[in-house]
């Protein structure tokens, strides 16, 4: 490692494997490195919208991501206490809209098809190796490992995740608790056949202050299941909270489909919920924020790794329209330009995310509310997905060119 890269990347989870990946198509030296012994991701099941999808295609990525995962039909809402369908989106009509597919995969098969790029782009990968801080120099930044090793490079991108020590270091605020938690059961199909399952949909089921998502992976040979709820214990102020107790409690309620889910969730985990305030710069000197680091999401709206691999994809096209004579890149140019555009995006997702969250799990009167709006919708009304699932845009907002979806007509229903 004698040679200095033009990137280096810090953190080899999805963000950071997509944005080396972007970059070395770019015809850049990257550098990646990966705190973890190995390489591998947690976790169970992601949704791919077509604002990321489109991306995947153009890496050249999307049919080995297809195979892997599983391109559903509908994306359908229920009341989880009376078990009466709320709302849907017709997914197939969705593609034709977008120009590209809506699909689910296991978080790891999604990571590996990005690990497998970058060896074959030729990314450096490098394990073991834990950033602690950095440093700026004329022209170019260090990142300072754990073991006193330094990386040195024009650009250090910091996709380290939520709890990104280069966030705390040049912002110093901290992530957000929700006081909700999520319960994952991941399981072969087969067994979840026992239970009135939906193997071509992405189903919601809403609760009280809690819901409940399912869905098939990996070629439908796997049933994945989600519980989030909020924690009492949370709400208190107690430290041990989201335990199974709790899980038991919130969805005591909700219908047979639900209860017999639960059945499956793993016990001896969960995952407690924090997002990040939004904030207007993600560049300092020549660090640059991406993903979780930068904006991490609650998961309401499944945007979370969409966004980190939208932020690589701007990085890197910005990247290359400002590359100089000398093949190197003005990077002052081609930051202030990424900061402009991905910034204000990721604000309006991670506000719409945290409200689709309230509205989820509304009580009451809230709750009919609520129902009666999602029962009035129309199946093919995109209003208000345009913004989010039309192509990912180059320029700030202001600027950005309205996306114009292709005029169809629903699909005839007699067919």
């Amino acid at each position: 490692m004698s040679s200095t890269p033009d990137v280096v990347v810090v953190g080899g989870g999805i963000g950071g494997l997509s944005a080396a990946y972007a970059l070395s198509r770019e015809g850049l030296t990257v550098r990646l490195l990966e705190r973890a012994p190995e390489f591998g991701e947690v976790g169970a099941g992601l949704q791919i919208a077509p604002n990321c999808t489109r991306i995947l295609h153009e890496y050249g990525l999307l049919e080995e991501v297809i195979d892997l995962g599983v391109v559903p039909d509908d994306m359908i809402m229920f009341d989880g206490l009376d078990g009466s369908e709320l709302t849907r989106l017709d997914l197939r009509d969705l593609e034709r809209r977008y120009g590209f597919p809506y699909l689910v995969i296991h978080r790891s098969d999604l990571h590996a098809t990005f690990l497998r790029a970058c060896r074959r782009a030729g990314v450096e990968l490098v394990n073991n190796a834990t950033a602690t801080s950095y440093e700026q120099g004329e022209g170019e930044a260090t990142v300072i490992l754990e073991d006193g090793c330094r990386h040195t490079a024009p650009l250090v991108i910091a996709a380290e995740g939520i709890g990104s020590p280069a966030r705390f270091q040049y912002v110093g605020d901290h992530p957000v608790s929700s006081g909700y938690v999520a319960y994952r059961g991941a399981i072969p199909i087969d067994d979840a056949r026992e239970n009135n399952i939906h193997e071509k949909a992405v189903v919601v089921h809403l609760g009280n202050n809690c819901h409940f998502v399912q869905y098939a992976l990996r070629g439908g040979e796997m049933f994945n299941q989600v519980a989030v709820f909020e924690s009492p214990k949370a709400l208190a102020g107690e430290e041990d909270w989201g335990t199974p107790d709790e899980l038991d409690a919130a969805f005591a309620d909700t219908t047979g489909d639900v209860q017999n889910g639960l059945r499956f969730m793993w016990r001896d985990r969960w995952w407690r919920m924090f997002d990040r305030e939004p904030i207007p710069d993600w560049i300092f000197g020549r660090v640059a924020l991406l993903g979780d680091a930068a904006h991490a999401p609650l998961q309401y709206i499944a945007q979370g790794a969409i966004m980190a691999i939208e932020d690589g994809w701007v990085l890197a096209k910005h990247a290359a329209a400002h590359r100089l004579a000398d093949g190197s890149v003005d990077w002052e140019s081609a930051l202030a330009a990424y900061n402009a555009v991905r910034t204000q995006h990721t604000a309006r997702v991670l506000a719409t995310s945290r409200e689709w969250g309230v509205l989820w799990h509304h009580v009451g009167v809230k709750r009919e509310q609520r129902n009666v709006i999602l029962r009035a919708r129309d199946t093919y009304d995109y209003s208000f997905v345009d913004w989010l699932y039309g192509p990912t845009t180059l320029a700030p907002e202001e600027e950005a060119p309205m996306f114009t979806p292709i005029p169809l007509a629903p699909p005839d229903s007699s067919a």
